[in-house]
């Protein structure tokens, strides 16, 4: 592999004095016991080259096993290389690296060119997202930000070859970073995140000063009786260059409280107080968690939630405001549910919404792919002689001798039910990983 940055030399030469080369180290992760390793398509596509590159998929379950038990030490990341000291179960420790190719000067050129000509990436990666149309319009431009088949290089203490159990283990644990900050990966693609963004709002500058519009909404805006400006989504890219942009508001503590309607004259023909004053909290719980979604980081690119059913609603209607017993018993002929059964929907939306709700009312039969897929996924989830007998039913696992399942939903995911008093309820949210799943459904010892 050619590995830059290896020396004093090649860092001066880069403008960056000697013994002070870009590097982050971050603590120990805990275990991460009933949780998947990536949630984001990057951390899953890092996930998916080391998978694809590793020939001993055995090496991997016990490496995964090793960073799900919390066995991996600090991480320290720097260009071309990730560092961490992996323990094994009986305290040997060993040192493991792997080592990732980084970008070329010219395409960090091509790299920056593209950011700034498209200043919605700017954006994406100020917030700590990686939008999968950044990464093609980097592709498309000849640079390869995530790892393929055969990049992730191992080396370790060990002296395997390929991928061993501790190389993997910090590839597991490594992805949990990526999730919270795409930065990491172009750290190890060779750029820090304070030099990129210097990088790029030096080239902003540039184009401004050289008026050269900065992306391809300014090009299509020129031209006879074009206004003069910038775009909104541009001048939002370029914050830390403009005047800053007023701050958002403040989130309240709490929603608001509903007025009483225990008043002396009394209601109007046909109207419920309680019932009316249950669908005003109602409102107001629903108000505050929009706006607590609009204030959130990366609102904007977030897919527009579907419309609900008017059982759906009713249910999320009755997990915003538990409701007393006898407005209960309207919403649940409303959902068209049986009393005893709305508080099993209620809990199910808390853990997932309408998806988990569709797992709990419906018990479909997968495709043979997706039923293959689920095995595969059984299968490879413990290590060999750990796995607890399961008793299959369609899309629904049951374990032998213990009231407790796992319902794989249509979406791939899987979902924790436990027995409670004859009736199976959900007990969790959805887990990638069926081990996660189950561990987060058994009861503790």
């Amino acid at each position: 592999m050619n590995d830059r940055y290896e020396t004093d030399d090649d860092y001066e030469e880069q403008g960056i004095p000697a013994g002070q080369e870009p590097e982050r180290t971050f603590a120990a992760l805990p275990p991460a016991k009933g949780r998947g390793f990536a949630t984001s398509w990057w951390g899953q596509a890092w996930l998916k080259a080391l998978e694809d590159t590793a020939l001993d998929g055995e090496q991997l379950k016990k490496g995964r096993r090793l960073a799900r038990e919390g066995r991996v030490g600090a991480v320290s990341v720097r260009p071309g290389r990730i560092t961490a000291v992996v323990q094994e179960r009986d305290s040997t420790t060993y040192r493991s690296d792997v080592l990732l190719q980084q970008l070329s000067d010219e395409e960090w050129d091509r790299f920056l060119d593209m950011a700034v000509d498209r200043a919605g990436h700017i954006a994406a990666l100020l917030d700590r997202e990686m939008p999968p149309h950044l990464v093609e319009d980097a592709a498309a431009a000849g640079v390869d930000l995530l790892p393929g088949i055969g990049d992730l290089e191992p080396e370790c203490t060990c002296e395997a070859w390929d991928h061993c159990p501790h190389t993997g283990a910090l590839c597991y644990q490594v992805a949990r970073l990526l999730d919270q900050d795409p930065f990491v990966l172009l750290l190890m693609r060779g750029r820090d995140e304070r030099r990129l963004l210097d990088e790029l709002q030096a080239r902003s500058v540039a184009r401004a000063v050289r008026g050269t519009p900065a992306s391809s909404e300014a090009r299509g805006r020129s031209g006879p009786g074009a206004r003069a400006g910038v775009g909104a989504r541009e001048a939002f890219a370029a914050r830390d260059i403009l005047p800053p942009l007023p701050a958002p508001p403040e989130l309240p503590q709490e929603p608001g409280q509903a007025p009483s309607l225990d008043t002396e004259s009394g209601p109007a023909p046909g109207v419920d107080p309680a019932a009316l004053e249950f669908l005003v909290a109602g409102t107001a719980v629903r108000a505050y968690r929009l706006l607590a979604e609009a204030l959130a980081v990366g609102h904007g690119r977030q897919p527009a939630p579907g419309e609900l059913t008017v059982s759906q609603d009713a249910v999320r209607l009755a997990a915003d405001v538990r409701p007393e017993p006898r407005i209960a018993a309207r919403i649940a002929e409303g959902a068209g549910r049986q009393r005893a059964d709305l508080d099993a929907a209620v809990r199910a939306w808390q853990y997932g919404g309408p998806a988990a709700l569709t797992v709990l009312d419906e018990e479909w039969e997968p495709d043979p792919e997706s039923l293959a897929r689920a095995r595969t996924q059984l299968a490879e989830a413990w290590e060999e002689g750990e796995r607890p007998r399961l008793r299959a039913g369609r899309s629904r696992w049951t374990v032998a001798g213990a009231d407790v399942q796992l319902r794989y939903g249509p979406d791939g995911r899987w979902w924790p039910y436990r027995k409670e008093r004859g009736r199976w309820m959900p007990v969790g949210p959805a887990d990638n990983d069926p081990s996660g799943a189950l561990a987060g459904a058994l009861p503790e010892a």
